[in-house]
């Protein structure tokens, strides 16, 4: 069933809900070419399905009757935030779409000392920040999540540090780590509901910044022999996690 979200003022309390997105509707009309009567399936993004059939189609709204509400069944258990290191160019989407399909809750972009971008002003930064939570939209639509993970607006490296007491576990994949591991981690981690992975930028982050992470509980964590790179190291971390705590392959 096609599925869509909508933004929980556009469900009704007399168990109607409105699709009026420009694209959606569009969608609908012109590829899909449903009509009355037909059935899709919406989110509001707040872990809630619904079906509904539709009862109006115009160029501006889709009008939709609620004939089910479910809780969804799609998401995950554990809160994982990626604190990643902006990459150069069309990496951060690559990072945003398979970190969405994977379960992530939400994406902190993070300025460090290695990253080479120049977000070069307010604008700038809004214009990609938009265009970084399409790209999340875009990816739990196609993969049915019940939540759409938020892209949060860019933080320097002081900033992150100040966010850790938030989280019940913090790892930072380091290529200077030998010893420890995820599976290691988790044999003593096993019951954490926030989690929170840092990737730095091309070239990784300085010693420095390890140190300072380290220095605020954060653990780093070998992920194998190889050195990935940060476009590939956030998705395999968190999926490494998910499978560890259940939500990947079942116990």
């Amino acid at each position: 069933m096609h599925r869509f979200f909508a933004d929980e003022n556009n469900i009704l309390e007399n168990e109607k809900i409105i699709l009026d997105d420009s694209e959606d509707v569009k969608h609908i009309l012109k590829v899909l070419r449903l009509n009355e009567g037909d059935q899709i399936e919406v989110c509001d993004g707040k872990n809630h399905d619904y079906i509904g059939k539709i009862i109006s189609l115009s160029k501006k709204k889709i009008e939709l009757k609620i004939i089910e509400k479910k809780t969804s069944l799609t998401e995950s258990n554990i809160e994982v935030t990626l604190f990643q290191g902006i990459p150069k160019g069309s990496k951060m989407e690559l990072i945003i779409q398979k970190c969405t399909e994977l379960g992530i809750f939400s994406v902190v972009p993070v300025i460090t000392n290695r990253t080479i971008v120049q977000l070069k002003d307010q604008k700038s930064e809004e214009k990609k920040v938009e265009r970084w939570q399409k790209i999340s939209n875009e990816a739990a639509k196609q993969c049915k999540r019940g939540v759409i993970p938020k892209i949060e607006n860019p933080i320097f490296f002081e900033e992150l540090l100040k966010q850790l007491y938030e989280y019940d576990l913090c790892i930072v994949p380091y290529e200077k780590e030998k010893q420890v591991g995820l599976k290691e981690v988790f044999k003593k981690y096993k019951d954490v509901k926030k989690i929170a992975i840092f990737i730095g930028p091309e070239g990784g982050f300085e010693e420095e910044e390890i140190y300072k992470l380290k220095e605020e509980s954060a653990i780093s964590i070998s992920l194998g022999k190889r050195i990935l790179r940060t476009e590939t190291a956030g998705f395999v971390t968190l999926g490494i996690c998910m499978y560890e705590l259940g939500d990947l392959g079942g116990r």
